[in-house]
């Protein structure tokens, strides 16, 4: 108890913000994917970009981005270009997103393994892509990367497109089918049932 008075009069939290490390600038906290990309260009480091809706953060997320992340290696930058709402809505029916554009902005901005992201509102990622120019596209294994739209694109510039493995069974989709067939209970009223 002494220990969480003294943590609390010494300021709480916002203490332990006096002693963090300054944020590295070369990537300054709020900064838009194309500074992001331009810094790492100008260190000669690796730009490494991957995409999707990333409605419902999953374990095969995480394992994409974690993937993709080792591709930047240590001085390199992972950029996540992000289908805006409106894209998710033309892509996976009109019910979705489940989670709103700025959330899932938030939430992916907040992992480690994330340096920037850049949202876009087209149906496919060629556009932002062209923008960004990465050394490495990484899709999930579940892509074949010669089928894809944005490889002749990629490869214009001399990027390369990657697929790294897949996780079987792991999707927002399927997650969300799960959730709909899951019967429900009313919440059991304070005090008790009634």
């Amino acid at each position: 108890m002494a220990a969480a008075a003294a943590f609390v009069a010494a300021r709480g939290a916002a203490a332990l913000a006096d002693d963090a490390p300054e944020p590295d600038a070369t990537a300054p906290a709020g900064s838009s994917a194309a500074d992001v990309v331009a810094a790492a260009r100008a260190r000669g480091a690796t730009v490494v970009a991957t995409g999707g809706c990333f409605d419902l953060l999953h374990a095969g997320h995480a394992r994409t981005l974690d993937a993709a992340r080792r591709l930047a290696g240590d001085d390199g930058v992972l950029v996540v270009c992000l289908n805006s709402d409106a894209s998710v809505r033309r892509l996976k029916g009109p019910e979705r997103p489940v989670v709103a554009e700025a959330d899932r902005v938030e939430m992916l901005s907040a992992l480690a393994a994330v340096d920037a992201v850049a949202v876009f509102d087209e149906d496919d990622p060629r556009a932002v892509l062209d923008r960004l120019r990465p050394d490495v596209w990484v899709k999930g294994g579940d892509y074949a990367t010669d089928e894809l739209l944005e490889t002749p694109l990629v490869r214009s510039w001399g990027g390369e497109v990657v697929a790294v493995p897949y996780h079987a069974g792991r999707s927002s989709t399927r997650l969300l089918a799960r959730l709909e067939t899951t019967p429900t209970t009313d919440p059991v009223p304070p005090g008790g049932p009634s």
